[in-house]
């Protein structure tokens, strides 16, 4: 996700409504209330900062992305020679083993763990600079300054802060995308008319895992900000979470572990009562 989108879908992510919602229909012609999406906020944030504030975060969101390719590719490239004649006996078969795919998917965890775990400072630091759009401020300025001001305050484990829900959460869609695409290649469409669905059920199991895990991008995400020194990471607009367990069972208990889930169509969650008080929507 570039810093464009990742702004955009952060501030809400992190209980921020700057803009009341308004009056819309859902897909079945009801009348509902529904909060600003992605194009509302392009051009509230325009509005305030110029284009150029759509683009906060994004250098260590592309510091990220450099490093955990290069970690993930060299990760993989390490089990290459183990059982090399095995595994290309198996990529000839039309349908994989049941071994081979929890082998390959044991791999690409280790490699896709591997990345998460060197980049989660580069996250962290990209978050905090969107996040910073809430309250105006300029604590987090540049990749290295913001190293400097995360180790000065927090200490080493101020880089890692959300990791483990992020952890989980890859791991968990990561299996839970691999084992079902299996199972539906193998069994539902075994049939030669529907070998040629075979190549979408991969696309189709990685939505919809993406779909049941996203409570812990959001909680990795809060955590992420959580009582930074930032006022979008404390109340009014986030509560102060003791751990990231104590964050999931208050999302839980407001009904919220899919909040954030949508740039486009977000309605007002049900049983929520919101007050518009200049930039704040809470």
């Amino acid at each position: 996700m570039n810093g464009l989108s990742e702004k955009l879908w952060c501030n809400p992510l992190v209980g921020h409504e700057p803009m009341p919602p308004t009056l819309g229909r859902n897909l079945f012609g009801r009348q509902v209330y529904q909060l600003p999406g992605f194009f509302a906020y392009a051009k509230h944030i325009i509005s305030i900062d110029g284009k150029r504030g759509l683009f906060k975060g994004l250098a260590p969101r592309l510091c990220a992305g450099a490093v955990g390719t290069v970690v993930h590719s060299k990760v993989l490239q390490s089990y290459q020679n183990q059982n090399q004649m095995e595994e290309t006996q198996c990529r000839q078969k039309e349908n994989p083993s049941l071994d081979f795919i929890i082998r390959e998917t044991t791999q690409e965890m280790v490699a896709r763990s591997a990345a998460t775990l060197i980049t989660h400072p580069f996250h962290v630091i990209t978050l905090r600079c969107m996040v910073q759009f809430i309250g105006r401020e300029t604590k987090y300025e540049g990749v290295f300054g913001s190293i400097v001001t995360i180790y000065r305050e927090e200490g080493v484990l101020g880089f890692f802060a959300g990791l483990i829900p992020r952890l989980l959460g890859d791991v968990l869609s990561l299996w839970i995308c691999n084992m079902v695409a299996f199972f539906i290649n193998k069994y539902a469409l075994e049939n030669e008319a529907m070998s040629e669905m075979k190549s979408y059920s991969q696309a189709v199991t990685g939505f919809l895992a993406s779909m049941l895990t996203y409570p812990f991008v959001l909680v990795s995400n809060l955590m992420a900000v959580n009582n930074c020194g930032l006022a979008g990471g404390r109340l009014p607009y986030a509560p102060v979470y003791s751990s990231w367990t104590d964050c999931w069972r208050q999302l839980s208990k407001e009904g919220n572990t899919n909040r954030g889930n949508s740039l486009f169509f977000r309605k007002v969650p049900a049983g929520k009562s919101y007050v518009y008080e200049q930039k704040r929507f809470y």
